[in-house]
This record gives C-alpha cells, structure tokens and sequence, in this order.
C-alpha cells in the first residue's frame, strides 16, 4: 500500500528471508534482531547496508503490530571524501566509451552518465518521449521532468530510426520489452574489463554520480543539483558529489598549516 518499486518490495522481501533463515526454528526476538544486525556488521556490510536491512525490518514489524522488535540503526559519521575504488572518473568513463563495441551499450552510458538518471527510470526513454526536449518521469512515487541536451537527442533519435524503433522504449529486447537491470549491470561490467577499468566501480548508479559531481563542478549549486537527481533531502545530495581523497588532500595543502 505504500507503492513501492518492485525492485524495493523484492529487496524488502529478501531481507525478511535472510531474517527467517537466520532465526531457523526460534521465536524472533528483539535479541534475535540485535544479534542479526550483529552478524551482518562482522560479514562486511557496509553500516549504510545494514542500516537498509534495519529499516525493510522495521517497517514489516511495524505493519505486524511488533515495533517492540525494532533496533537502533548503525551511527555512520558522514564521509567528507571517497575512496578512489569508489569514483568513476571522466577519464575512465570516456575509456569506456572507446572501447564499447556495441553501439547501444555506448549510448545506454551516454545516456545514464548524460541525463543523471536511475537505471530503473530508463523505461520512461521512449521514442515518443525524446521527440521532446523534456519529459516526465514517476519513479519512487515522485514526478520530475528529465532534460535532454540536443547532442544525446539527435544520437536517441538516429539509433531508433537505424533500427526501425517507431514507438516504445528506446533500449529493448528483440521481443520490444525495456532492459532489464540484471541485463544492464552485466554489460557495464563486462565493458568495464574491456577498457581496462575496476569493474567495482562500474555499474550504473555510479553513471548517476558521475552526472552529479560534473553538474555541481560546474554549476556549485546543490540545491538544483537535487531537484535535477531528484532527492527530497540535500543530505543525500551531498553524498553523490564526494571528492577524491587526493583531491582532499590538494585541499588541506592549500591550507598551509603544515610547513
């Protein structure tokens, strides 16, 4: 009823099942809670991953009538910078380009690195769509419009009119269904090892975060950056344009406190 994504639902799901698993036959308690947040922490999770387990589980016990089984989220000190396996750089991203050999997989990065857009609005991308300047997408229950630059039009338009797309989404299957995310993730990663890039940090939400930090470089206004990303809280904004850690560094040096 709160009309999530069905990617979301799917995650929410999974999460209660790695619950289940891990309560076996016992009575879920608020220490059976504790103690699975305790082991997702000393597998690796990231504190932001666990936090995403802590809230798919406190939003099923609430709907259960079980907010008594709830526990604290994971404190996590925001990062002033990221780490370089993180950050996809122009650099890499252009290697990428060059080396795609597939013509829709180039124009598929294009797209998501040109627009900022999450892979899961993709769909939205239809023939009808970019015969206009601007279009509306709806994703996680918010509607904005998507601009697209002449350059990456004039590109959507003459890949569809070469492959005789007349009408639906532009990046489909031969059966003329939207690609999958499965689908999308895969390419990029084996594109990534064709030009020479670490395949962690490709895949398609870094496209996104590709797109921010070259907008806030140029525009330093992150208050449009986020109507542009569509983020209800600047918070989040501020994530997706993390700098380097050398480009950290160039800045404390600057400084000039240390002789």
């Amino acid at each position: 009823e709160e009309e999530r994504s069905e990617n979301t639902r799917q995650y929410y799901l999974r999460v209660l099942r790695e619950l289940a698993a891990f309560a076996g036959t016992e009575p879920v308690t608020k220490q059976t809670v504790i103690d699975f947040k305790e082991q997702l922490t000393t597998s690796g999770y990231t504190a932001g991953t666990v936090n995403t387990y802590l809230s798919a589980l406190g939003s099923f016990f609430d709907f259960a009538g079980w907010p008594e089984l709830k526990v604290r989220h994971l404190k996590v000190q925001p990062k002033a910078y990221a780490a370089p396996e993180e950050l996809l750089t122009l650099a890499e991203y252009n290697r990428m380009l060059a080396a795609a050999e597939s013509p829709r997989l180039r124009l598929l990065a294009e797209t998501l690195a040109g627009t900022g857009i999450r892979v899961s609005e993709l769909r939205f991308f239809t023939v009808e769509a970019i015969c206009r300047s601007s279009f509306t997408v709806t994703n996680k229950g918010k509607t904005r419009e998507v601009i697209l630059v002449p350059r990456l039009k004039k590109k959507l338009l003459r890949y569809a009119l070469d492959r005789g797309i007349r009408s639906g989404p532009i990046f489909r299957t031969r059966t003329g269904k939207p690609l999958s995310r499965s689908y999308i993730w895969t390419e990029l990663k084996k594109l990534a090892l064709r030009a020479g890039v670490a395949p962690g940090k490709v895949f398609p939400h870094n496209l996104r975060k590709l797109f921010a930090r070259q907008f806030y470089e140029l525009k330093k206004d992150i208050a449009k950056l986020a109507d542009v990303l569509g983020h209800s809280s600047i918070n989040t904004t501020r994530i997706y344009i993390l700098s380097s850690v050398r480009e950290h560094q160039r800045g404390m040096e600057r400084m000039r406190l240390v002789t």
